[in-house]
């Protein structure tokens, strides 16, 4: 539930994330990779008891606000605003121009990546919530649903429109030429259940990974992904393109597209040009043709798989809603109000193509803004996440938490085997771990939600902590400025992105204590070693801001 109050699609996410946390982790500056969050959270959401998961959800109140919302787009981000106010008394309408919710996780992820049951049982707890879902419903105008009396409507549609490639012979060949998401979306609801023996997919993203082993479950024998660019510039995760070699699918790099060749009305390859990448001192690249001769590859079928754009069709222009650089509606970045006070934006719609867990956060800071809103509240007067230390002391040397810190390698997430999986395209590939590799693995964190307090009103400067210290991030030292402080601790912090842990001067001597978070393990050691309790150990927990927080502050000060 923890991970189900923040993350909404624990199980999803847990498949499917691209995993922005993961390179903040310490453990990944001590061994080679972080610990796998990501994973540990399907762990967690395929583990649980759903009696007990069904008996810790929120309460919906019977008697209704009387203040009625419209959702546009049943995706991640509008999900997450029902989320957050049906337990509020909200009304709340759901279009969707799908056949059931959760927009582009279940049209665009295939679901040898994300099973459909997993999707089908997060998207339902919350349109059991009492949302009224109206899907295979197309909206065509923001006009005639705000004719509808509705107090607010968030637009949750997603950057639908793939970008196609206007190249000598596009048009010659349209049954085999397929926009990527488009492809997939027809995939994933059953009207496409075959595509030609050779394919190639154009594009370096996670769609074209996509699209690439959706082929080989649909029939193909020889995949070709190519891109323009060098392989390392690729946008998709590492490990989706890991999946996909280990598929057997080659990377063609610095290979630009030129024609869609086509004889008798039948596609029959592409011609590439080859270039080499540039960069000038700001790293913008540039890719310059080599002059080696042309490449032709043979294909039945093309994905294509460039690129994302959001379409605003069915949004009038006489709405108060105002419109900016490449056509986009013009977003408050903290609030996600439009410039027609009744109307929100989030995920892609709202500042382009991103990833679930973005539009999720999108979702609960755009409901937050609906219910100030509503209740004659300033958007801007925001509350503020909760935040909560509590000390991990349970004897002279025990913590609550398991502190030992070991060298340990990331456990590897157990596949399918690829001739088995390439058979069956409803089949997950990743089995995930089971709950005692999960344990293992949980192991590996460093403890960074326990935070090393100090006091300096207990602190005798007897440097006991700086003796035990196994990674010398303790020092105590006259104050400076932040740059001569880095460069005089018992071992120099060098990451300027990471914050030094500062004292005041009210220390004895009239130093002050200068801890390096950087490289600090959270062992717990200097706690345990210190004679005066100076240095404490406490777990720090987090809680997303949610809807209605504001009010229940309110009440707490009365």
């Amino acid at each position: 539930m923890v991970n189900w109050e923040s993350n909404v699609f624990p199980g999803v996410l847990g498949r499917t994330c691209d995993r922005p946390c993961e390179p903040a982790c310490r453990r990944g500056r001590i061994d080679e990779e972080p610990v796998a969050i990501c994973r540990l959270k399907r762990v967690a959401a395929d583990n649980k008891n759903d009696d007990d998961v069904d008996a810790l959800m929120p309460q919906i109140p019977s008697q209704k606000n009387g203040r009625r919302i419209a959702l546009i787009g049943g995706g991640p981000a509008s999900l997450t605003v029902a989320r957050d106010l049906m337990p509020l008394g909200y009304s709340i309408d759901m279009y969707d121009d799908q056949p059931a919710g959760g927009g582009f996780m279940r049209s665009q992820i295939p679901s040898f990546r994300l099973p459909i049951e997993v999707l089908n049982q997060e998207v339902n707890y919350i349109t059991d919530m009492g949302v009224i879902t109206h899907y295979d419903t197309y909206v065509d105008s923001l006009k005639d649903v705000l004719h509808k009396d509705y107090d607010a409507v968030f637009v949750g549609t997603g950057a639908p429109r793939g970008r196609d490639l206007e190249i000598k012979g596009r048009n010659d060949a349209p049954d085999n030429i397929h926009i990527g998401i488009d492809w997939l979306g027809s995939v994933a609801f059953e009207h496409i259940e075959s595509i030609g023996k050779k394919v190639i997919v154009l594009g370096g993203g996670n769609t074209a990974m996509d699209c690439c082993r959706t082929s080989l479950r649909l029939g193909a024998e020889s995949v070709n992904v190519v891109v323009r660019s060098p392989s390392v510039d690729m946008k998709a995760s590492p490990w989706e393109i890991k999946d996909a070699e280990r598929e057997g699918v080659p990377i063609f790099e610095n290979h630009t597209p030129k024609e869609f060749v086509v004889k008798e009305g039948k596609l029959i390859g592409m011609v590439f040009e080859l270039v080499r990448a540039e960069y000038d001192q700001k790293g913008k690249r540039s890719l310059i043709p080599t002059g080696a001769p042309d490449v032709f590859m043979e294909c039945d079928d093309v994905c294509i798989a460039v690129g994302q754009d959001n379409a605003f069709p069915w949004i009038e222009r006489d709405l108060g809603l105002e419109f900016g650089k490449w056509d986009m509606p013009v977003i408050d970045k903290e609030t996600f109000q439009s410039t027609n006070p009744t109307v929100f934006f989030g995920g892609d719609a709202a500042f382009g193509p991103e990833n679930v867990i973005t539009a999720v956060a999108h979702g609960h800071q755009a409901a937050v803004s609906i219910d100030l809103y509503l209740n004659g509240e300033s958007v801007n007067n925001r509350p503020a996440p909760g935040v909560h230390l509590l000390s991990q002391k349970m004897g002279i040397h025990e913590w609550i938490y398991d502190s030992p810190v070991v060298n340990d390698v990331r456990y590897a997430v157990p596949h399918v085997e690829v001739g088995q999986s390439l058979k069956d395209r409803m089949m997950e590939v990743e089995l995930g771990f089971d709950a005692g590799t999960g344990y293992a693995e949980a192991q590996r964190c460093l403890n960074c939600d326990v935070q090393t307090v100090f006091k300096e009103s207990l602190c005798i400067e007897c440097d006991a902590c700086v003796d035990i210290c196994p990674t010398d991030c303790i020092t105590f030292t006259d104050n400076d400025t932040e740059e001569k402080l880095r460069k005089n601790l018992s071992a120099p912090a060098k990451d300027l992105s990471q914050d030094l842990y500062v004292s005041t001067d009210k220390l004895p001597t009239k130093r002050v204590m200068v801890k390096d978070e950087d490289v600090c393990l959270h062992c717990g050691l200097c706690a345990e070693r210190c004679p005066t309790a100076a240095w404490d150990m406490q777990k720090f927990l987090y809680t997303v801001t949610k809807a209605g927080q504001l009010d229940e502050e309110v009440g707490q000060e009365a």
